[in-house]
């Protein structure tokens, strides 16, 4: 694979970062309700958008840089959907009206932008320095695969300890204060409920970044197609989740599709000394085990009120 320039990584975190004060000044900047029309567009432009770097970095770096991107890409989309289970749960919990959640879903979004370099490059230096870890984040893998198949309750943010430690000691009102994050009360500046949302979104985030990022690593470990792959996945969840929040308790098999690929990435960590299993081959698993979940799904799907 060619040297990729360190140009790139300021092209693509100004292309970015252009795309966001975007989306934040001009597409929504007003809070309302996001249609589901508005949502299938620019899902359709965020996926195009990662579909077009993909075959730049296929035509530049060559064929295996391209499958590795997009593998990346394939397993850090597929674990955001789960992810969307969650923010549908903490809106739900926090009763944040629609026109409020994609405030709360940008920036939690670009904090998890952040977040998710910082955790890359550690990661990265971690498998260059001590090649043994490679064998912990493929039982890590498995075993939260296993946990995720056995079908063990969802995370809960509200009890993590940050949004606690910002509950107890950051002034706090119990208000949406239409929007804003803080607001004036008593003459006092105080934290709004929004907040604690946001806390809980990046919260989520982070702990699901746990499971994505080493399964990425098992794929490459070259930074630039890693953080690339993740930012690019990340920047259309918010589409996505608009898109499918209606129907996502539908998709029944999704955890089992999950558990499925986190265990073939960690099977392909622990068995990395003895066996080589191509991108390709990677690329195909994924796509058949996601493939499988989504058409069981849509073939036996959920009834309406009824418990699995």
């Amino acid at each position: 694979m060619a040297t990729i320039p360190e140009s790139w990584w300021l092209y693509f975190n100004a292309a970015v970062l252009l795309m966001l004060i975007l989306d934040l000044t001009v597409v929504h900047r007003q809070n309302k309700d996001v249609s589901m029309k508005d949502a299938l567009f620019w899902s359709g432009v965020w996926i195009s958008l990662a579909l077009g770097l993909n075959a730049f970095l296929a035509h530049r770096l060559g064929q295996e840089a391209g499958m590795q991107y997009l593998t990346g890409y394939l397993i850090e989309k597929s674990l955001s959907v789960d992810n969307l289970f969650v923010f549908l749960l903490i809106f739900r919990y926090f009763k944040v009206p629609g026109e409020y959640q994609h405030k709360v879903l940008f920036w939690g979004i670009l904090g998890a932008l952040v977040m998710r370099g910082l955790m890359i490059f550690a990661g990265v230096s971690l498998l260059d320095n001590f090649e043994w870890i490679v064998y912990l984040f493929g039982a890590m893998l498995i075993y939260t695969a296993w946990k995720m198949f056995k079908g063990s309750d969802s995370l809960d943010p509200t009890k993590s300890r940050p949004f606690q430690w910002i509950q107890k000691h950051l002034p706090f009102v119990d208000k949406l204060a239409h929007g804003h994050f803080f607001l004036k009360h008593n003459g006092r500046w105080m934290a709004s409920r929004l907040l604690l949302v946001l806390v809980c979104v990046e919260v989520s985030d982070i702990i699901f970044a746990v499971d994505s990022i080493p399964a990425i690593l098992a794929v490459t470990r070259e930074p630039f197609l890693i953080y690339s792959s993740n930012v690019m996945a990340l920047l259309g969840l918010r589409s996505l989740y608009f898109a499918l929040a209606g129907g996502l308790e539908s998709f029944r098999y999704l955890d089992e599709g999950l558990a499925g690929v986190l265990g073939f990435v960690g099977l392909k960590m622990l068995l990395s000394d003895v066996v080589h299993i191509p991108t390709p081959l990677s690329l195909g698993v994924v796509v058949a085990i996601l493939g499988v979940a989504i058409a069981m799904s849509l073939q036996y799907p959920k009834q309406a009120g009824a418990k699995d």
